[in-house]
């Protein structure tokens, strides 16, 4: 039996109060993975771009005009 078949045995078995409480239960630990998430793709993005301000720039404001 899949995780996903034991889950849905468990929940038939419950009131529907109960699948509630259970249905609030995911949503919050899919908004925490989220969260989580983002916090880790900030992350990653200030690592990657971390001392690019003290490099010089390869481009010059003449390359920035349209021709």
């Amino acid at each position: 039996m899949t995780t996903t078949e034991r889950i849905v045995h468990h929940l038939q078995a419950l009131s529907e109060t109960r699948r509630l409480e259970v249905l609030d239960f995911v949503e919050f630990i899919k908004s925490r993975s989220r969260e989580e998430n983002a916090v880790w793709s900030e992350l990653s993005l200030a690592s990657a771009m971390r001392g690019m301000e003290r490099e010089e720039s390869p481009y010059t404001l003449e390359d920035t005009r349209p021709n």
